[in-house]
C-alpha cells in the first residue's frame, strides 16, 4: 500500500469535520477530489475506511487505525516543517561548540549570554569533552564551531580570526621574579608552573617560550579552576602563565605581579573554526561578531 501524508490528512480531516464536504473545504479540495482520494486508498488497502451509512460519517476499524497513525505522525511532520522554515529564515538552528582553550570559558559564557537574547530559538551547547578531538568532530558535523588558537588546513573548514591576546606571567608579589620587567624561558627552570589540566603542547607558555628554548620547569602542577590557580600563586606555591583576559580580576591587587613574556611580549590569536558556508548563517555570523568584540572589553578592564 502506498500511503502518503495527504491520505493521513484526509482521514483526519473527515473524522474531525464529520463529512466529506466540510473536510474538502478544510483541505482546499473539491468534494469529488477528496472522495476519489479516499476510494483510491481503500482500493489499495482492500478495506473500507468509513462506515458510509452513518451520520455523521464514521471511521471503520481500519480507519481508526489510520487516524491514530495520523495523530502521531502529522504533528511531527508539522514540527519539522516549522523547524526548516526557521532555518531558512535564519531564526533557529543548532550551535554546538567545543573549545581548545581551557580559559576561554571566562569570555565565552558572557558572549553566549548576550547571544541567547538575540537568538532564543538556537540550540546552544558546549562540548568540553570533545575539545581535544574537536576539529575532526566538526568535520563529522558532531560540532558546529570550535574555538582554537591553532588553525589548520582542513578540507571544508574555515578559520575566522576572533581576537589577539597576550599570555602573561603571574606570580606572588613577594616572588624573586616580581622585581623583573619581564620573564624569559630560563626563569621557569627552577619554578613550579601551575597550569590547567591540558597537554603542554596546547599551552601558550610551552608553545611560545619553553619548547623553542628546549626547557622545562622544575615541576608542573595541573589545576582545573582559574580561581584556584590564582590562590596557589598568591600563596607562593608556584607561578602561572594566563591569558590577559583572565588576569583582569587581579590587576591592582597587591598580592600579585603580572609581567610580559620576554621584553617584547608574546601575542597569540584565537580563531573560530566552522564548516565552510556556515559562517554565512545569520546566527553564526552574529556569534562570531560578539566573540570578536566582547572579549576585548574584558582585556581593557
Amino acid at each position: 500500500m502506498h500511503l502518503e501524508l495527504k491520505h493521513l490528512r484526509a482521514v483526519q480531516a473527515i473524522h474531525e469535520a464529520g463529512g466529506l464536504a466540510r473536510a474538502a473545504d478544510r483541505l482546499n479540495l473539491t468534494q469529488s477530489a477528496l472522495s476519489h482520494q479516499i476510494k483510491g486508498l481503500e482500493a489499495q488497502a482492500g478495506v473500507d475506511l468509513f462506515v458510509r451509512r452513518a451520520k455523521p460519517l464514521r471511521l471503520s476499524v481500519a480507519g481508526e487505525r489510520l487516524l491514530r497513525l495520523a495523530e502521531r505522525v502529522l504533528p511531527e511532520v508539522a514540527a519539522v516543517e516549522e523547524e526548516f522554515l526557521g532555518l531558512e529564515a535564519g531564526r533557529d538552528g543548532r550551535l554546538h561548540i567545543a573549545i581548545e582553550c581551557h580559559a576561554c570559558f571566562d569570555w565565552l559564557l558572557p558572549v553566549l549570554e548576550l547571544f541567547r537574547h538575540s537568538w532564543p530559538d538556537v540550540d546552544v551547547d558546549i562540548r568540553p569533552g570533545l575539545s581535544f578531538a574537536a576539529l575532526p568532530a566538526l568535520q563529522r558535523e558532531e560540532l558546529d564551531l570550535v574555538v582554537s588558537s591553532d588553525p589548520d588546513d582542513l578540507p571544508g573548514i574555515v578559520f575566522t580570526p576572533l581576537f589577539d591576546y597576550d599570555p602573561v606571567f603571574v606570580a606572588a608579589r613577594g616572588h624573586p621574579l616580581a622585581r623583573r620587567d619581564s620573564v624569559v624561558a630560563e626563569d621557569f627552570v627552577n619554578e613550579t608552573l601551575i597550569t590547567y589540566p591540558v597537554d603542554p603542547a596546547r599551552l601558550d607558555v610551552f608553545i611560545c617560550l619553553l619548547d623553542p628554548a628546549g626547557l622545562r620547569p622544575r615541576e608542573v602542577r595541573q589545576v582545573e579552576l582559574t580561581a584556584v590557580i590564582l590562590m596557589l600563586v598568591a600563596s607562593g606555591r608556584g607561578v602561572a602563565v594566563l591569558p590577559d583576559w583572565v588576569v583582569r580580576s587581579i590587576r591592582g591587587n597587591p598580592d600579585y605581579v603580572v609581567l610580559p613574556l620576554t621584553e617584547a611580549g608574546v601575542t597569540r590569536r584565537l580563531y573560530a573554526a566552522t564548516r565552510a558556508g556556515d559562517e554565512a548563517k545569520p546566527y553564526v555570523g552574529h556569534l562570531l561578531r560578539l566573540a570578536s568584540s566582547e572579549p576585548q572589553k574584558l582585556q581593557r578592564v
